[in-house]
């Protein structure tokens, strides 16, 4: 190991190969703090020239790499097992924007650049990056794309996959495929972009990329719903997309817990209803005529409701702050689950038109497993992604809780297979997921995918023990 380190120390400096205890922690936790893994190294490479040199050295070298963005995942995609015969590869150097081309709606930029700092960039030229998740101030563009990570604007722009027109990627070997185009149609044989976006660098290391732009809104409006039921909330969005068309760009469920859980540990924070109410619709607009106008649509919307008497109660922000304030009720759900204590939680999705169903069987199926527990459902109900999550009963220690993380596992996933869903909606696989996933793929499926990583990394040093 020592020629290799030296190897790595003359190929990105020696100040950026990291192997005392102090420098590499924060490197080799995962973001909820449950698991610290291993690492004879962290290499923080500086370009995609030195990522294909490191990587060539881990071939040589038989050395097994795990490609690092932010660190903020949720499924132990991101650090290293306990072995410690791996490096971490982190990317946080490669944080430069390349290019902005507003006239093609497109700007170039490589994996270590901090989400929120390309929505800045794109904001800076009257245009709009629309991804966009509670970590936004910390996650990498590499990881979403690695992740292919989903958030708030799914239900109008899609997945971060729909947001990506062309990587640059380093393959196993070393090798550096740069397809950095910025087209739209492109139909020259395989799309070699799909097989890396989603597979959590197992496949290659992605490097940089050209995503998407959008015309800015003229106006965004926020409104939050009160509603007795999560069908109510699916009648809801059945009319908000009637109504709006594609100007609706988020429409988030939450629970009564969920908010009553913020209110506990954010006491700043407060809902803006006389009463509480079972269910929360947070919706928004994004208009490009006038604010006028998307706050007529809004109005005549949540106007209907209520008359109908599918909503209960509502409220439209009438500034900036008040947006702000409405979405941070949302935002810091996971945050205060996290002060409440430890939870098992769910990165699910199921069709749309099955989602209150699923959440009635559900919620019943768990209770019979574990009287008495709390639910934190909360999620993207547009693009029927849910997290459901878990929360001990009053008074049950967290360890004794978590000891039955399988039992309550088998319970929520076997009833999102039955219900034709998906266990990973947008968090992936990683570490934690990477078995349970043999029960509900095909054996074709998981064929087919054993093969891909064998044809493009035939020696199994990316990201072992992830997704497959």
């Amino acid at each position: 190991m020592t020629d290799f380190l030296a190897a790595c120390r003359a190929a990105i400096g020696a100040a950026h190969v990291l192997t005392d205890a102090a420098d590499t922690a924060g490197y080799l936790t995962d973001q909820r703090g449950r698991y610290t893994g291993r690492a004879l190294a962290v290499l923080r490479p500086a370009d995609a020239a030195e990522v294909a040199t490191l990587v060539q050295l881990c071939a040589r070298h038989a050395i097994p790499l795990v490609p690092q963005g932010g660190n903020t995942g949720l499924v132990l995609g991101s650090v290293p097992d306990q072995q410690g015969n791996a490096v971490v590869l982190s990317l946080r150097r490669l944080n430069r924007i390349r290019a902005v081309d507003p006239v093609n709606n497109t700007m170039t930029v490589e994996a270590g650049c901090v989400l929120q700092h390309l929505q800045e960039q794109a904001a800076a030229v009257e245009r709009l990056f629309p991804l966009s998740l509670a970590a936004e101030g910390s996650c990498t563009i590499g990881g979403n794309l690695s992740t292919n990570a989903g958030g708030t604007g799914v239900l109008r722009y899609g997945n971060t996959r729909e947001l990506c027109l062309g990587l640059e990627v380093v393959t196993a070997e070393g090798e550096i495929i740069s397809s950095l185009k910025g087209l739209r149609k492109d139909n020259t044989g395989y799309d070699l972009r799909d097989l890396f976006i989603g597979a959590e660098g197992t496949l290659g290391i992605i490097t940089a990329a050209v995503v998407k732009l959008f015309p800015q809104p003229r106006a965004q409006l926020t409104a939050l719903v009160a509603l007795q039921t999560p069908a109510q909330a699916l009648q809801l969005l059945q009319q908000a997309q009637a109504r709006c068309g594609s100007a609706l760009t988020g429409f988030e469920l939450m629970s009564d817990f969920c908010l009553q859980l913020v209110c506990k540990h954010f006491p700043d924070q407060r809902l803006p209803f006389a009463h509480a109410h079972p269910q929360y619709v947070l919706l928004e607009l994004s208009d490009n005529e006038s604010e006028d106008h998307a706050r007529t649509i809004f109005e005549t919307l949540i106007g209907q409701a209520l008359e109908q008497g599918l909503a209960q109660d509502a409220v439209i922000a009438a500034s900036l702050a008040q947006s702000r304030a409405l979405w941070r009720l949302r935002e810091s759900i996971s945050m205060a689950q996290a002060h409440e204590g430890k939870n098992i939680k769910h990165d699910i999705s199921v069709p749309i038109s099955r989602i209150a169903e699923f959440m009635e069987v559900t919620d019943s199926l768990v209770q019979q497993a574990a009287p008495g527990c709390r639910m934190v459902s909360f999620g993207h109900l547009g693009d029927g992604n849910l997290h459901y999550n878990v929360s001990p009963p009053v008074g049950v220690a967290d360890a004794d809780f978590l000891a039955r993380q399988g039992d309550i596992n088998r319970v929520v996933h076997d009833s999102v297979d039955r219900f034709g869903g998906s266990i990973s909606a947008e968090h992936g696989l990683g570490a934690l997921k990477r078995e349970e996933i043999l029960r509900y793929k095909s054996p074709v499926e998981l064929r087919l995918m054993r093969a891909i990583k064998q044809a493009l990394d035939p020696q199994q040093l990316m990201n072992p023990g992830k997704v497959l």
